[in-house]
């Protein structure tokens, strides 16, 4: 009688890591929010200067994409993804020993290590992409997708109120200090975990067959594949003459809106339109990201429910997108209200229903040409990422022209508005994108 192999789980171990080294990715761009109070006063910026500064990052970061994105498809994910938790770990320790510069050479030092930031971390989303799709069968990949993209809400839970207390206690330039160093541990943590599915150590052949059956591509980043790899870069105009992909790059875009709020002005918007102190800021901020963590799980566990109950992927990825989208424009209703216990309640639920609602690299991941997932998943997070030079740009001149937070989240709760109108007219049916061939001189030769 033939015994049955109890399959074994690394790929859990994988997204686990996956959400640490996310959490850490966030939580480095939002180190200087926390502390944005502070060194406006320190520094003398006012609200203009700020936004610029919090945008350096994404100008980097979306400039970054499409060369992070081939790089992950030419060398793999583990040791690319590794060189960019190092060199943004750096940065970030760096932004912490600016101490001994004075005047506006410490404004103008702080906007480069930032910028520098964004681009160390451009590989690591589409990273994220391109491992969970080799590690997850297709029902299983909302659950893991939403998991590493709940890191941006995580991320302020563990860290927000530590850093607050780093501000308030030792000043701003601390929080760059303990994260930075957190950021180097965990770069040889990664290199001691992370392999391709039928490199790991751990992974039996149970495992491996369940994954491969439910649609994992396995085969990602194996040297056969790295050795047969081939440019990519005739293939990036297809991307942008989808309708179904542009509707969900765009999507990604106006989503993110409301992330950049969050990682940048939100914490000033508390302490300057609500009068709260840094470090009570500091703790009522983890409570929204608290509940958009908790919604960026349910939503991926919703999501692979309705497929296995047989909706189709269309229905699965695209109800809690629209539904928790919906849910997040009630931050418009923060201008409606003066006490502080309903503008909490209201962020709180905004941000459920953002973290409800963005299951975009689930998205990508079903959608994106297998044949070019990491540079599918930099397109879609340079998009999403333009967000990041505007949101906080836009914010900071409504702002400073109107001395009020009120445009602001009308200007973020409109975006949510056109989100919707994306993927419920212009994304269509979901369904893997597949790349006509083309020939040297970038010519279609069959279909």
């Amino acid at each position: 009688m033939k015994s049955i192999v109890k399959k074994s789980n690394v790929r859990w171990l994988i997204v686990f890591m996956l959400f640490l080294v996310s959490s850490l990715n966030y939580a480095d761009r939002a180190a200087m929010a926390v502390g944005a109070s502070s060194m406006q006063k320190e520094l003398g910026l006012n609200a203009v200067s700020l936004g610029y500064i919090f945008s350096a990052f994404s100008w980097a970061y979306v400039i970054a994409q499409i060369p992070g994105g081939w790089l992950l498809d030419r060398f793999g994910s583990k040791i690319i993804y590794a060189l960019s938790i190092a060199f943004w770990s750096i940065f970030t320790l760096c932004q912490g020993l600016v101490g001994f510069l004075t005047g506006g050479a410490i404004i103008v030092v702080l906007f480069i290590l930032r910028f520098m930031i964004g681009f160390a971390e451009a590989p690591a989303y589409p990273a994220n992409s391109r491992i969970t799709a080799a590690w997850f069968p297709a029902k299983e990949r909302g659950t893991a997708a939403s998991i590493f993209a709940s890191a941006q809400y995580g991320a302020t839970v563990l860290f927000s109120p530590i850093m607050a207390w780093m501000t308030q206690s030792y000043g701003w330039q601390e929080n760059f200090v303990m994260m930075g160093l957190i950021g180097i541990v965990l770069t040889f943590v990664w290199l001691k975990l992370i392999y391709s599915p039928k490199e790991h150590p751990k992974t039996n052949s149970a495992e491996l067959e369940y994954i491969e059956q439910g649609g994992a591509m396995v085969e990602m980043d194996t040297q056969t594949e790295k050795e047969n790899s081939e440019s990519k870069w005739p293939y990036i105009k297809q991307l942008l003459q989808s309708r179904m992909l542009m509707g969900i790059f765009i999507g990604q875009y106006c989503i993110n809106v409301l992330t950049y709020f969050f990682l940048t002005w939100f914490p000033v918007y508390l302490v300057q339109a609500r009068g709260m102190s840094i470090l009570k800021a500091g703790f009522v901020a983890s409570l929204p990201a608290l509940c958009g963590f908790t919604a960026q799980i349910l939503s991926g566990l919703f999501s692979d429910y309705l497929l296995r109950k047989g909706y189709s992927l269309t229905f699965a990825r695209k109800v809690p997108i629209v539904s928790g989208i919906l849910l997040s424009m009630v931050i418009v209703g923060c201008n409606y209200v003066s006490s502080v216990s309903l503008v909490i309640f209201l962020m709180s639920l905004a941000f459920f229903g953002k973290g409800f609602g963005a299951i975009g690299w689930c998205v990508i991941s079903d959608a994106a040409p297998k044949e070019i997932l990491g540079l599918s998943g930099a397109m879609f997070n340079s998009f999403g990422n333009l967000a990041g030079i505007i949101t906080p740009i836009v914010i900071g001149y409504i702002v400073h022209g109107t001395g009020s937070f009120n445009g602001a989240l009308a200007f973020v709760g409109a975006n949510a508005l056109v989100a919707i109108v994306c993927y419920l007219v212009v994304v269509g049916e979901i369904k893997r994108f597949e790349l006509k061939k083309v020939d040297q001189r970038n010519q279609i030769i069959s279909l």
